[in-house]
């Protein structure tokens, strides 16, 4: 009677990593606008470092 436990934890466990597949993802409080504002930002960041390291050796 003890695997009861855990044929619950298992359904869990393989409930969230087929989530994680299905491109579900949990809520983690940001609206989509504000998430694709953040998005384009840290890309504009990433950009210029990778500029600014052509531009360097020359």
């Amino acid at each position: 009677m003890a695997r009861g436990n855990l044929r619950e934890l298992a359904r869990q466990s393989m409930k969230t990593q087929s989530d994680a597949v299905k491109g579900k993802r949990q809520d983690d409080g940001f609206a989509a606008a504000a998430c694709k504002q953040r998005d384009s930002e840290i890309t504009q960041l990433k950009q210029e470092k990778a500029n600014e390291k052509e531009e360097g050796p020359r």
